[in-house]
């Protein structure tokens, strides 16, 4: 058994590196894709993971599957695409360190993940099947992701859905907004940022906001907002926990973070165990994964960046709260 299984998209970020004497921006390679970065913030911190998806026959995709690899990621169900090459990211960062994206991926080798490469025993023999929106933008690997995500469902999965909106991958908002619907009415547990909370339901209220989202069927809300901390929903219990104050240098790869340390500690939990948490246990489990957020900031990169049990222990014990 596993305790968390993705399937999604698995990239290269190629990140700010500096400049060179000539004042040319230098860019490093870095591994990335969400579904791949919640994996490695749980493995980093002793979690038993598998990644699911494809890359090309490449040499960017056999960097990738070194660093799931590296990361103690099972990579069987990692697929080499034979013609589509590697997706690229290119990743912008301003100056309080907020990262943007420009993608090249008409097609990449991760878009074409099909029903056929899907590995059923890697589905079912998980705790948490974890998705994200991503994997939705096109086809095959639209059909390849629901396809998993409901055999997952069907196998008493735990179903873990991560709405991360990236404007350039979707042909329309409404198409976007569409598709990243359907994967909520299949969530247990659903992840957004602020921006694809108001986005998917059209309230700025926290707490009208997340109430929208668990319409669709989700048991546990979770609402990323940078330096604001961190907001959950679970029923009728809600609240606001603060994160950690750190030198940020580096957003990528913070919600996953967070997200990875979030399945974490809920590692084998039933649902039902989930939703019996109380307001002390969610605190706890939001100013952990808070921690593991909040540090993935302070290094560049995102996989790179995931910190180690007993970095989150020191900052929860020695840093200040952004309050």
């Amino acid at each position: 058994m596993f305790d968390v299984t993705a399937v999604g998209e698995l990239l290269i970020d190629f990140t700010p590196g500096g400049s060179n004497a000539g004042g040319d921006m230098l860019f490093a390679r870095k591994a990335g894709g969400a579904p791949a970065n919640v994996l490695a913030a749980n493995s980093r911190l002793g979690g038993k993971t598998a990644f699911i998806g494809k890359v090309g026959n490449d040499a960017f995709g056999r960097f990738l599957r070194e660093v799931l690899e590296k990361t103690q990621i099972d990579t069987t169900g990692l697929v080499i695409d034979s013609d589509i090459p590697t997706t690229l990211a290119f990743v912008q960062l301003d100056e309080r360190g907020d990262r943007s994206f420009s993608f090249y991926r008409k097609p990449g080798a991760d878009l074409m993940l099909q029903i056929s490469d899907i590995q059923k025993s890697l589905v079912s023999r998980c705790h948490i099947f974890h998705f994200g929106s991503v994997s939705l933008t096109g086809e095959p690997s639209r059909s390849a992701t629901l396809f998993a995500v409901k055999a997952a469902k069907k196998a008493g999965c735990i179903i873990s859905y991560d709405p991360n909106y990236r404007p350039l991958l979707w042909n329309s908002v409404e198409t976007a907004k569409e598709q990243m619907k359907t994967g909520l009415a299949l969530a247990d547990i659903v992840k957004a940022s602020e921006e694809e909370m108001v986005m998917l339901t059209g309230r700025t209220d926290l707490k009208e906001g997340s109430h929208e989202l668990a319409r669709y069927g989700a048991s546990l809300i979770l609402i990323s907002l940078g330096s604001k901390g961190a907001f959950y929903r679970k029923g009728e219990l809600y609240g606001l926990i603060p994160t950690y104050d750190v030198k940020t240098i580096d957003t990528n790869g913070a919600g996953d973070s967070f997200l990875g340390a979030v399945h974490y500690r809920l590692r084998g939990k039933t649902l039902e165990e989930i939703r019996r948490l109380s307001e002390a246990d969610m605190k706890e489990i939001i100013s952990f994964a808070n921690a593991a957020g909040s540090l993935t900031t302070t290094r560049g990169g995102a996989i790179p960046a995931m910190p180690t049990l007993e970095e989150i222990e020191t900052c929860r014990k020695t840093a200040a709260l952004l309050l």
